[in-house]
């Protein structure tokens, strides 16, 4: 009996945009509060990240929400939720700054994932590597 609503956002040109193209205005209700949060988490850290001069050669973020209904209502409710952060880095000494910024907009700083672990529990998983060669 698991429905879950998904959505992943990349960076490009400075900004978080649905994938392969998508319109927001193709979305659910459900998946609307998942790609504002995507958004909201994705601008959380990036605004951490220019505090150290980084920026990520590909961000990606996918976020998944299991309704507590078989099938989409009006009246389902998010049971939980998982945030997958995908980031490349420019280089190793990067990707410390990368992980912490993620740690803190996931913890503390962003309000929609605050507001989300106050509707349901949100677990996250954060895959960070670096192509570039080792200074």
């Amino acid at each position: 009996m698991n429905n879950t609503q998904k959505v992943s956002v990349e960076l490009k040109n400075g900004r978080f945009r649905l994938l392969n193209m998508a319109k927001a205005d193709d979305l659910n209700p459900k998946a609307m509060i998942l790609c504002a949060t995507a958004q909201c988490a994705g601008f959380t850290v990036m605004g951490l990240l220019q505090k150290n001069n980084v920026t990520p050669k590909t961000f990606e973020i996918t976020i998944e929400g299991t309704l507590d209904t078989e099938k989409l209502q009006a009246n389902s409710r998010f049971r939980s939720f998982v945030i997958n952060y995908n980031v490349e880095c420019r280089s190793l000494n990067d990707q410390q700054f990368v992980s912490q910024a993620i740690y803190d907009a996931q913890e503390r700083e962003c309000g929609l994932v605050a507001l989300l672990k106050s509707a349901a529990p949100v677990s996250y998983d954060i895959s960070i590597l670096s192509t570039d060669k080792a200074e």
